[in-house]
């Protein structure tokens, strides 16, 4: 089984730099841009079918993405995104102004330093191992299968598959509508993002390949291949 996972379009508070988390918001028009060439992308391969979060923002990118082809869409509540509990609906800037400290130690070690309120991330890796054993025990070998969920939902999974800290989750870049392919357990590409590089400048980095040598600790550490941005909008 192939996995190939992709984060929901830019959504209307992703635009504004505004953490949303649990909390159900629409794409914005550079979104459904960005899932209209994320479907251009998937042409590529051939999903059986396809996993979405129950979000809106997810199953809306799905359904842009996947029009025109025949591929069933099931939505499993374990690809939700994690809660950020009270930050939830506050600007980036909000934050920072009113927690400080704080909202640097979550930067820095989101295991260690969670918002007041939070989902813990090992109960968020929980669930998201479970939905990804669940669609690997209906699917055979050889098959794409589409998943369509959230930057610390496809974040939690590549640090499992890294075998790194939660602390070190936000050095591992996951873009509005970027691809990260999964043999289990390998990754194979991780934050693909070419296929929005016309789609009105939103995105042009590429991709960042993870190769099975690839030592995990300096993946995750800063090393070949990491970009330590801090985290995007969830």
């Amino acid at each position: 089984m192939r996995l190939l996972l992709a984060r929901h379009g830019q959504s209307v508070w992703n635009e504004v730099r505004r953490f949303q988390g649990a909390m159900d918001v629409a794409l914005s028009d550079g979104g459904r841009a960005q899932a209209r060439a994320l479907g251009s992308a998937l042409r590529g391969f051939r999903p059986a079918v396809a996993y979405v979060s129950p979000m809106e923002r997810a199953r809306e990118t799905a359904e842009i993405a996947l029009a025109g082809m025949d591929v069933p869409i099931v939505s499993l509540p374990e690809l939700r995104e994690l809660s950020l509990g009270d930050w939830e609906g506050c600007t980036h800037e909000e934050i920072r102004q009113r927690d400080g400290d704080p909202y640097r130690a979550w930067v820095r070690a989101p295991l260690d330093c969670p918002p007041p309120g939070a989902e813990p991330l090992p109960d968020v890796h929980r669930r998201v191992l479970l939905a990804i054993d669940r669609i690997a025990a209906t699917h055979r070998d050889g098959e794409d299968v589409l998943v369509v969920a959230h930057g610390g939902v496809i974040s939690v999974y590549a640090c499992h598959l890294l075998g790194c800290s939660f602390n070190a989750l936000w050095r591992l870049r996951v873009d509005n509508a970027s691809l990260t392919v999964v043999e289990p357990p390998r990754i194979v590409t991780l934050n693909d993002t070419r296929h929005l590089s016309s789609e009105g400048g939103l995105s042009s980095e590429g991709a960042s390949t993870a190769p099975s040598e690839a030592s995990p600790r300096e993946d995750c550490a800063g090393g070949a291949g990491a970009r330590s941005v801090g985290p995007d909008p969830l």
